[in-house]
Formats: structure tokens, C-alpha cells, sequence
């Protein structure tokens, strides 16, 4: 059987906060599978998206340390993927610039994040509303073939595919046009009040907080009253669905009978998914704290991510310098 030809993958994420479980499940476990599989992948902080919500400049620092400290201690290898720092790359602006020059005011004004965000109460920035162009340039300037995202993130590849597209009808060929790839099994990961896992909702379970409050949040999963010894509903239980993740089909399909025959409380449920988080993420967390105990490590996977990303980067923005003119 033929193997399958490696890949070059990107993937950002903000700098707002602690990892939760849908940013584990939604994406790391997903770079580390392709890491193993030989992809090429280029992960990187979006220190600059996140100025649209970040206010404080100590919080950014911290948070895109922690962020690194995150993807490192699961596994991803600098000699093998590419961690880097959005704003370590300056030239990925001038790219957002000639992008911006071939996008559509209408198409960004209905773009559901913006909407969503407006709607929410978050500032209409100019910021917020080219977000969009930035995401196009971060995507296109490392000729990534597959860009991986949930649901919720889907239209901004879009956009990035007719900025492509529309450069290279204006042009010639010159950016590469990346598939948008959103795996259903994983798309959405439900948070503590059933609505999709996000920091927005503050409705998350956190990776590396400590034991007391991964407890704490564990048991605010949001269910609903019954009766002790009378069935649960496992197909709508959020316990439930989060246990999934974690377990063989064996262990699925007795946890599913304990819920039908009645034996087991929302209690006891919370109880086994929160032994399953420890199980699975301890040796992580641990890695975890001792990195941010080590922070030379970071910086220098960093610096790494830096050279490597940008010379690739600087190679795309001559070439359309030079097809638009400018060089």
C-alpha cells in the first residue's frame, strides 16, 4: 500500500488564555498525529489577532509563553515542526496589505466571526474586521496545502482560497490555493453548559489549571435533575460526550449501560470522566509547569520557529512583490 505524501499543514492559534479540552481534542492531538506521520507543519501564536480582545500587555506575554509551553509539552518537536510567533515575521503584514487590495468590503462585512463578535459586545475595530485579510496572509505566505479548522472557523479559509484565487487570476500563479480540511468526529467539542467549548462562553475545561479547580469545573458540567436509581439520557449528556473522548468502545459501552439500568449518578459519571483527564493529560501538565520554570527552552524553539517560517515567508512576498510591481 502506498504511504501517504506528507503535507504541509498550518494551523494558529490566539494567545487568550489557558488550553481547554476542545483545543486539545479540536487541534493538538491532531498535530501531533500528523507530526508522527512525517507532515510538515507550521503552528503559529496569533499575537497579533488576539490585540482585537487583549488590552494588557503583560497578559499577551504571558499567555504566549504559556501557549508554546502548551504545544511543547504534548509532544511537538522544533526539529520536526515549526513553532513560531506570529509577529516574529513582519513581512506577513506587507502580505495582509496586497491581500487587502484584492478583498471584497461586502465579503468581509458578512463574515460570521465579525457579526458574531459585534454581536457579542466585542469593539467593530478595524482590527476585527480585516481579521480575515490577516488570517488569509498567514495561511497563504507559507504555501500551506491543508489548513485544518472547526467549524467555526471554515469561512475564513474560504476567504483565504478567493484571495488566492483572485491573485492568481490577476498575476499568474503564484499562491499556493490550500484545502480547508474540518474532521466531523472532532469538529465540536462540547463545553460545561453543552454549547461548543470556547473561552468566549466561559464554559471550558482547562488543561493545565490545578487539581482543585479541574475538579471544580468538571462538576459544573451542566445536567439534568433526575431521580436517584431511574435512567440517564447518555445521548444528551455532556458528561457523557466528553467521556467519549477519552475511552476505548468497551469502556463507552459500559459507562452507556450503567446510564441506562440506572446505577450510576451524574455524580459518579463526573467522577470517572475527571479520572480519565488525569490519566491522559497528568504527564503533560507536569512537563508543562516545569517549561514555564524553564523559559529559555521556549524562547529558543522560538527563535527557531522564527528563521525557519520567515525565510519561507520572505521567499513569497518577493515573488509577489515583484509580480505586482513593487520590486
Amino acid at each position: 500500500m502506498e504511504s501517504q505524501k506528507p503535507e504541509r499543514i498550518l494551523s494558529g492559534i490566539q494567545p487568550s488564555g489557558d488550553l481547554h479540552l476542545g483545543n486539545y481534542f479540536g487541534a493538538i492531538e491532531q498535530f501531533t498525529r500528523r507530526q508522527d506521520r512525517g507532515d510538515e507543519l507550521f503552528i503559529f501564536v496569533a499575537d497579533w489577532h488576539s490585540l482585537t480582545t487583549i488590552k494588557k500587555a503583560d497578559d499577551l506575554r504571558k499567555n504566549v509563553l504559556q501557549i508554546v509551553a502548551a504545544y511543547m509539552a504534548f509532544g511537538l518537536d522544533a526539529d520536526k515542526t515549526t513553532l513560531y510567533k506570529q509577529s516574529d515575521i513582519p513581512e506577513i503584514q506587507e502580505i495582509t496589505w496586497i491581500l487587502s487590495c484584492q478583498a471584497n468590503m461586502s465579503r468581509l462585512q458578512n463574515a460570521h466571526s465579525y457579526k458574531d463578535k459585534v454581536a457579542k459586545g466585542i469593539g467593530a475595530s478595524v482590527g476585527l474586521f480585516t481579521y480575515p485579510v490577516l488570517m488569509a496572509a498567514d495561511i497563504l505566505c507559507v504555501q500551506s496545502d491543508v489548513v485544518p479548522v472547526g467549524k467555526d472557523q471554515k469561512q475564513h479559509v474560504e476567504i483565504s482560497r478567493e484571495l488566492a484565487e483572485k491573485f492568481n487570476k490577476a498575476y499568474g500563479k503564484t499562491l499556493k490555493v490550500p484545502k480547508v480540511e474540518t474532521p466531523e468526529e472532532i469538529a465540536v467539542i462540547p463545553g460545561t453548559d453543552g454549547q461548543k467549548m470556547s473561552k468566549s462562553y466561559g464554559n471550558t475545561i482547562d488543561l493545565f489549571v490545578t487539581d482543585k479547580k479541574l475538579k471544580k469545573q468538571v462538576n459544573s458540567i451542566v445536567t439534568k435533575p433526575i431521580d436517584q436509581g431511574q435512567p440517564l439520557g447518555w445521548e444528551t449528556c455532556n458528561v457523557f460526550k466528553l467521556y467519549k473522548l477519552f475511552s476505548s468502545a468497551s469502556e463507552v459501552e459500559e459507562l452507556k449501560k450503567k446510564y441506562e439500568e440506572g446505577s450510576i449518578g451524574y455524580g459518579h459519571a463526573k467522577a470517572e470522566l475527571l479520572e480519565k483527564i488525569h490519566e491522559k493529560f497528568d504527564p503533560a501538565r507536569k512537563e508543562f509547569a516545569r517549561l514555564l520554570e524553564n523559559k529559555d527552552e521556549i524562547e529558543k524553539v522560538l527563535t527557531i520557529g522564527k528563521e525557519r517560517a520567515g525565510e519561507v515567508v520572505r521567499k513569497t512576498l518577493a515573488t509577489m512583490r515583484e509580480k505586482v510591481g513593487l520590486a
